[in-house]
């Protein structure tokens, strides 16, 4: 009876530990990742072709106490190597762990490889080579802390590579990971199975190998222990002739049925071709399907249903898999009542909108992903309706805030028509407990989640982040693949513009009779500021064959209103070679262009101060704050205000007119100051801030500035 260490997923020592002692092997107890046991040849052999769930045997030939290399060395030499295999196999060391002396795993390797090869030559035999890619044999290591055990791999590339998955999915689950899902599922063969976003079929495949008794490690080419010296080729030819025997007529015997789903042809043709190599293809029935809308198929009736629906890292993913995890709730609850189901997800949120309460769940991580499947017994519980025209509806998510949404969404929607807009403001945090602002832009939604306080735990935030945006599209209406959502905090000078991404996914929308380009993923803001809708329309009107200077001008929007409005000749003035090249597209969309039309990149402050030429209409909407480094010096509007108007006066005429705006809240005009520069201000806040952001009277502050009669 040997020693071995049989390698698995954190999660799974306790299911492997099962397996091994069905396959009768005895001293078994589970540890870190692994299960020691011991076994004789013939059991290790079922083991490694049997077990669903290990990753590795280990023949453990060692333990010793690593406290530095030394001993480390000394250990490994002291393992008579030649024993065991022959110089003429090619090796490769696998080292897993550090210490505080070992820091580096190829370190270590590189001296367990050094003690076997010492060790042959001590012998009087050649040193054995050394092969990475193939080798005959893989020395395992294992160092945790001082504690080092040291042996002998006798499986090679590692048991989940099963040889029927030539090609996988997006998102591939490891196959040992997939079985030990399907195991603790709480499924039985005597239930029908039904995966409805399949993939390459990974789950279905090992469910149906288990109820057809299917050996998942026999399509296996190589073996590492038939290198050993102590390979019994006869006991192993023994038990794979009956393994071979039991796996082939499994699948003519099985009676279970399983179905699966997936609404990508390509993957659905990989899970055949897959299903097939595996010996279960005659099982499992594929179909091309979306989960959002799968009915219960027949022969199916109150089975068992198993998926691994995508979770994605991404921020920008969210609201398309938010929609996902709510419809599939929806139809889990409409067509298959009476059946359980098992969802197993890296995202406790997205299991939260299936909106049923689990029966069980259960911890596996997926690769460095911190993952848990949840068994729900699927009944509507009342929460599902569904009309006799079949429209299918559920009681609002968090309720306070639908209300408000719907409410305003009334309001706006109609007002919107009237005025001729696409892009307005829905929503800007109307309740505490919700801190979201949501624009809408013609088809799209915009959800801009404020940085939540910091006595709000993280796991509060984000439940009603998650909620906001199940409701937003569920009472908009909106595809949630045109549902955007941003993180932002408090920005401070261009902070403002910073950039996302670089799919430069523009869309266009209209705003009054102009045309507008906006982005609504790859910045922070989307080109278009909404709240400044009024103060664009009001340029429009007023310029009217005048000489237009837009300062700080971004996209360039007040610009093509003030163009579309009749202005004479537009100069449009920013630091950023990006938003001018934007301001120009939006000048296109709308037909104006000529050398009458001028695009300067510069330093707005710098350009000021030696700008000859007047103006008739100037629109100046400074940053509340600027440090950044293409500017020679820091702006503060409430400080530096006066000198802006200083500069700006010089170049506007008799009879023209500055409008001037910025953000800053509680910002104070010096009005004595302004005087004595020879300029009056009007305040026309009230009359700027349009009905989408009425709550907040501090979005921004707005002035008219003209010469002072007389």
């Amino acid at each position: 009876m040997n020693q071995y260490l049989a390698i698995t997923s954190r999660g799974l020592e306790n299911l492997l530990a099962e397996e091994l002692e069905q396959f009768g092997a005895s001293s078994v107890k589970a540890v870190n990742a692994g299960v020691r046991f011991k076994a004789d040849e013939k059991t290790l052999y079922k083991c490694c072709l049997w077990s669903r769930t290990a990753s590795r045997f280990i023949l453990v030939l060692s333990e010793f106490t690593v406290r530095d290399d030394m001993d480390l060395y000394l250990g490994a030499t002291a393992i008579n190597w030649p024993e065991y295999f022959s110089e003429k196999k090619r090796i490769a060391v696998d080292f897993n762990g550090t210490n505080r002396e070992i820091r580096n795993s190829q370190y270590g390797a590189l001296k367990v490889k050094d003690a076997i090869v010492d060790r042959f030559i001590k012998a009087d035999r050649e040193r054995p080579s050394i092969d990475r890619e193939q080798p005959d044999l893989r020395i395992h290591m294992r160092l945790s802390r001082e504690d080092g055990l040291l042996g002998i791999d006798m499986v090679g590339s590692g048991l989940h590579q099963r040889g029927y998955r030539t090609e996988a999915g997006a998102a591939p689950l490891r196959e040992t990971n997939a079985a030990a899902l399907v195991m603790k599922s709480g499924w039985t063969p005597e239930k029908p199975l039904l995966d409805p976003m399949c993939g390459s079929g990974t789950l279905l495949i090992e469910a149906a190998m288990i109820a057809a008794q299917v050996a998942p490690g026999l399509k296996r080419k190589r073996w590492g222990f038939e290198s050993l010296k102590s390979f019994n080729r006869e006991e192993w030819m023994e038990v794979h002739a009956e393994v071979t025997f039991l796996s082939k007529k499994g699948p003519a015997k099985c009676e279970t049925r399983f179905f699966g789903f997936d609404n990508d042809r390509r993957v659905l043709e990989t899970a055949k071709a897959n299903a097939n190599r595996a010996g279960v293809g005659s099982l499992i029935q594929f179909e091309e399907a979306d989960a959002s809308t799968l009915q219960n198929p027949e022969g199916f009736g109150e089975g068992h249903i198993i998926c691994n629906p995508p979770y994605g890292e991404r921020l920008g993913t969210t609201p398309g898999l938010i929609a996902l995890y709510t419809q599939l709730g929806v139809q889990l609850k409409t067509q298959f009542k009476g059946s359980v189901a098992s969802i197993y997800s890296g995202s406790n949120e997205l299991l939260s909108c299936i909106r049923m309460r689990a029966e069980s769940t259960y911890k596996l991580r997926n690769g460095a992903l911190d993952c848990e499947m949840k068994t729900y017994q699927i009944t509507a519980r009342g929460e599902v309706t569904v009309s006799p025209e079949g429209v299918v509806s559920q009681p609002d998510v968090a309720p306070e805030f639908s209300n408000r949404l719907r409410k305003n969404l009334k309001k706006l929607e109609k007002w919107a028509k009237q005025q001729g807009v696409q892009c307005y403001r829905l929503y800007d945090s109307d309740l505490p407990d919700y801190n979201v602002a949501i624009d809408r832009y013609n088809d799209s939604i915009v959800i801009q989640e404020y940085a939540p306080p910091k006595t709000i735990p993280e796991e509060t935030a984000r439940r009603r982040l998650m909620d906001t945006v199940r409701a937003t599209i569920a009472i908009t209406g909106v595809n949630a693949n045109n549902v955007i959502l941003k993180t932002r905090e408090k920005q401070k000078g261009t902070n403002q513009y910073q950039k996302l991404g670089e799919a430069k996914r523009f869309i266009e929308v209209t705003e009054y009779n102009v045309t507008l380009e906006v982005n609504l993923q790859d910045y922070l803001d989307t080109g278009l500021f909404l709240d400044h809708r009024y103060t664009r329309k009001m340029l429009g009107e007023k310029a009217q064959g005048k000489d237009f200077l837009n300062l700080f001008a971004y996209t360039g929007t007040a610009t093509v209103h003030a163009a579309v409005g009749g202005a004479k000749s537009t100069t449009t003035v920013d630091m950023s070679k990006t938003y001018l090249a934007w301001a120009e597209r939006n000048m296109k969309l709308n037909g104006k262009v000529g050398r009458q039309h001028q695009y300067i990149h510069a330093d707005c402050l710098k350009w000021l101060e030696s700008e000859q030429n007047q103006y008739d209409l100037i629109f100046i909407d400074p940053p509340t704050f600027s440090n950044s480094k293409r500017m020679e010096d820091n702006f503060d509007v409430q400080r530096d205000h006066i000198k802006l108007m200083s500069d700006l006066k010089r170049l506007l005429r008799q009879g023209g007119e500055i409008v001037f705006s910025n953000n800053k809240r509680n910002f104070k005009m010096d009005l004595e100051a302004l005087s004595e520069l020879g300029l009056s201000a009007q305040n026309i806040t009230h009359r700027s801030i349009p009905l989408d952001f009425e709550r907040n009277k501090q979005i921004h502050n707005c002035w008219i500035i003209t010469h002072k009669e007389g």
